[in-house]
């Protein structure tokens, strides 16, 4: 995976060809190039190709990994307060617990806001279950809340709801 150093480096090059195209794309009208016009897009291109580069080099776009989480799916998200993933009916508790923590951290974002006062993300996590054949029924297993505030928020409050997991087929359990 980048990283916002490889980023960095990726915009200065893109920089010096930027500044290569418009140089040429001056010389092309004082030369009266029939291409003259195709520079300017192409240097217009790499103007915007190079300020997007650079602003990749500034945001972190690493992910946490949390040792024991399993994987999950994004199914519903607000963009602010409330969010929703779908997991296996095969996790364990401790496995929720540590997945549910993993998606606290990928999800946070300094762009949520928080509603009339409401300044916490909240995550529930679901799986599906069939009890018989053609029915399936959501079966929420627990949650996190965590402030929006700030990125490190070591008062994060975990539910997990065992009387949940006592719902699931035994073979998963």
């Amino acid at each position: 995976m980048f990283t916002t150093a490889d980023f960095l480096q990726y915009a200065q090059w893109s920089g010096i060809a930027t500044l290569v195209f418009a140089a040429l794309a001056v010389l092309a009208f004082i030369l009266k190039w029939g291409l003259r016009f195709r520079l300017v897009g192409t240097t217009g291109f790499m103007l915007v190709l190079t300020v997007g580069l650079f602003s990749l080099s500034l945001v972190p776009l690493s992910r946490t990994v949390i040792p024991g989480a399993v994987k999950y799916t994004l199914v519903y998200d607000t963009g602010s307060t409330k969010a929703v993933i779908a997991t296996s009916p095969k996790i364990s508790p401790t496995q929720l617990e540590a997945t549910l923590r993993q998606a606290a951290s990928n999800l946070y974002s300094y762009g949520r806001l928080g509603t009339r006062g409401n300044n916490q993300l909240t995550i529930r996590a679901r799986t599906i279950i069939h009890p018989e054949p053609g029915i399936s029924v959501p079966l929420y297993l627990g949650q996190i809340t965590r402030t929006l505030a700030s990125r490190e928020d070591v008062e994060m409050q975990i539910e997990i709801y065992p009387d949940k997991f006592a719902q699931l087929p035994q073979s998963a359990a």
